[in-house]
């Protein structure tokens, strides 16, 4: 009987009472739109990965692309020969003023005596250092070999300002300038830049960096100083066969430190410092450098040719 009145009274639209069941407390029909399925969720991540993978693959071909047509527009663009070339790598950063550069087999070279003397050391200390396994080295050399390096950047600075003010008549100069002083003064700078630039490097591209110098003590600062003064005794025996040899290492010096600026400039603009885990990661960072210095070759080798109308050096 009162089942009966249940079945026709509830709500007065003649429905069963027990004919809608009643769901549990704090259960809906339908799960709210914050709670994630997981093989939604599954699959959503898969296609990110998919669609981020190509892009990835195209980033190292872009710049590879960028790094080539950058190449190819020097080569076209400079006179033809390797050594013109090299000394077209010169032209960009140097004076190339004859008188103070040096002469081999009736050749000058593409860098002055002092350019040919840093960026040869500067090659020879990246050579040296990741030799040693400083590959990932983050930190400056020791206070005392630091000095010493600093040492090494005032004593080229004062050869170069002592050789400067010899240009002017009447301006008085500590001493006649001397193209073997010059190259000595340009190796010592150039080891410098190498032991000061290589950690700083380093802790930009890498996302582990290692905490060493890259100068552990004095006694690997004087290896590197026999190292270099084989180096600058070579460069002074004129010995015609080391013409393309030190031609060719020195531009390549030139290419390398500039390089690494433009890399650490590169990653610096883009906040991408400290992503490389390995070389696999790094190369396109380090070929993005490449591209950049090879830019910048060719735009300072046009704006002085646009203004000298020739590719030799200055004349005093």
């Amino acid at each position: 009987m009162h089942v009966g009145q249940d079945h026709h009274n509830v709500g007065g639209i003649g429905r069963c009472a027990w004919t809608a069941p009643l769901e549990p407390e704090g259960l809906t029909a339908f799960p709210p739109r914050h709670i994630i399925r997981p093989d939604i969720a599954m699959a959503e991540q898969v296609t990110a990965q998919v669609a981020v993978r190509p892009r990835r693959r195209l980033a190292p071909l872009s710049i590879v692309l960028v790094a080539l047509a950058a190449l190819a527009g020097f080569a076209l663009a400079t006179p033809p020969g390797v050594l013109n070339k090299a000394d077209a790598v010169g032209y960009a950063i140097c004076h190339r003023i004859a008188s103070h550069s040096l002469t081999i087999a009736g050749r000058q070279l593409p860098l002055c005596a002092r350019c040919t003397g840093i960026y040869l050391g500067a090659l020879l200390g990246l050579t040296t250092l990741t030799a040693a396994g400083r590959q990932r080295a983050s930190r400056l050399p020791p206070r005392r070999v630091l000095l010493t390096l600093i040492g090494f950047i005032a004593l080229m600075g004062i050869d170069g300002l002592n050789s400067y003010l010899s240009l002017f008549p009447g301006l008085p100069y500590l001493y006649p300038p001397q193209n073997w002083l010059r190259l000595v003064t340009g190796v010592l700078y150039g080891l410098a830049l190498a032991a000061l630039i290589y950690p700083l490097f380093n802790s930009v591209i890498w996302r582990e960096p290692e905490a060493m110098p890259s100068l552990r003590n004095a006694r690997e600062l004087v290896g590197l100083l026999l190292l270099a003064s084989i180096v600058v005794a070579l460069v002074l025996t004129e010995n015609p066969a080391l013409l393309y040899p030190l031609a060719l290492l020195s531009t390549l010096g030139v290419v390398l430190m500039l390089s690494l600026v433009n890399s650490m400039l590169a990653l610096a603009v883009s906040r991408r410092e400290n992503v490389a885990a390995n070389w696999r990661q790094a190369w396109p960072l380090f070929v993005a450098g490449v591209a950049l210095t090879f830019i910048e070759i060719g735009l300072m080798d046009v704006v002085r040719f646009s203004f000298t109308g020739t590719w030799q050096g200055f004349n005093l």
